[in-house]
């Protein structure tokens, strides 16, 4: 029987389909070459900065779409909508966290914002009903993978970090919940992550 008794999932790329290919899909729709996003938002270090900040929630997703409408070349309204546009919710590890609760273990989402408005990422997961507790990093002015807001959530849930599971589509925020104690998945593919989940938490969460 496992002693772990908590999970916590970041929300994008985990309870979504895959960030890349919407982004691939975005750049192509608007006839900008191949990771022209990667490279102006995530390898540019005023890129990085503002996307940073916007996590923080020290600007807001309206500053952040001018700033990377400019860097970019295209028109900045619902800029950040437009770019995720394909993203669809992931069943399989949505029913998997939906099973761990009904097993009795704590699931909560900790998630680094995009901004909420004027488009909203978590629009339509309802996970204020559907999850224990719920961590957007723009709340608590910081930004995963610091390590208090890691601390937060474990005070919400809780739960001591080595009752808990962290899954994250990002290695880096991984790794950082392994140094509190936490088990780390990095989800690469929903089907082993849940194999993986199921293993770490004693629960086939892949039974209907």
């Amino acid at each position: 029987m496992s002693n772990r008794t908590g999970l916590i999932l970041d929300f994008g790329g985990v309870l979504t389909t895959p960030l890349l290919p919407a982004v691939l899909a975005f750049e192509q729709r608007e006839g900008l070459p191949q990771g022209a996003c990667l490279t102006a938002l995530y390898k540019d270090e005023e890129g990085v900065r503002i996307t940073s900040d916007l996590e923080r929630g020290v600007v807001s997703q309206t500053e952040w779409n001018t700033f990377a409408g400019q860097m970019l070349g295209v028109s900045p309204d619902g800029l950040m909508g437009r770019i995720f546009g394909d993203l669809r919710p992931e069943p399989r590890l949505i029913d998997a966290a939906a099973a761990a609760r009904r097993a009795g273990i704590k699931v909560g989402i900790l998630s680094n914002s995009v901004g909420l408005s004027p488009w909203d990422l978590y629009d339509g997961y309802e996970l204020e009903r559907l999850y224990d507790v719920v961590v957007i990093s723009e709340h608590h002015l910081m930004r995963k993978p610091d390590r208090e807001l890691f601390e937060i959530t474990l005070k919400l849930m809780d739960l001591p970090a080595e009752e808990c599971i962290f899954v994250d589509d990002t290695e880096a925020y991984v790794k950082a919940a392994e140094q509190l104690g936490l088990a780390g998945v990095h989800n690469v593919d929903p089907a082993r992550t849940v194999a993986t989940l199921s293993d770490l938490l004693g629960v086939d969460l892949a039974a209907s």
